[in-house]
């Protein structure tokens, strides 16, 4: 008659219990979802007066594209965004920067915006918008 060690099984079964939790961790870990980072910056004077010119400036980056493109956006009251002018397409890291040179046409409310666009390639016909400032408000007397 053979006699057998009942220890050895149930420390068969923990092992298993352990590597599951550990697997099943690691799983979970996966699938958590990784936040990429980007900043954007826009700077423009508080007002304006008719007819003069001022400046709007921007910075905009972001880790999840390899090459980014930051835009000035506009609009007067609640009109829809237009694009005002583009910076150069950079490598992801070093920032791209767009500054716009705006004469004052009439008076009232200017809202200016950044935008980052992700682009595969410095090419990329077709851009993603990864990231947008808040607005900006200039009042023109």
């Amino acid at each position: 008659m053979t006699r057998t060690k009942t220890t050895g099984l149930k420390a068969r079964g923990g092992r298993v219990a352990v590597i599951g939790a550990l697997g099943l961790a690691s799983v979970a870990l996966a699938a958590a979802p990784a936040f990429a980072k980007g900043h954007t910056d826009i700077t423009a004077p508080s007002t304006a007066q008719v007819g003069k010119t001022f400046t709007v400036s921007a910075l905009g980056d972001h880790d999840a594209a390899l090459y980014v493109r930051a835009c000035i956006e506009n609009r007067s009251g609640t009109q829809a965004w237009h694009q005002v002018t583009c910076g150069d397409v950079v490598w992801t890291g070093t920032g791209s920067t767009v500054t716009a040179h705006v004469k004052a046409a009439h008076r009232g409310t200017q809202q200016y915006r950044t935008v980052v666009y992700g682009l595969s390639n410095p090419t990329d016909g077709h851009p993603v918008r990864l990231q947008t400032s808040d607005p900006v408000t200039v009042n023109i007397r």
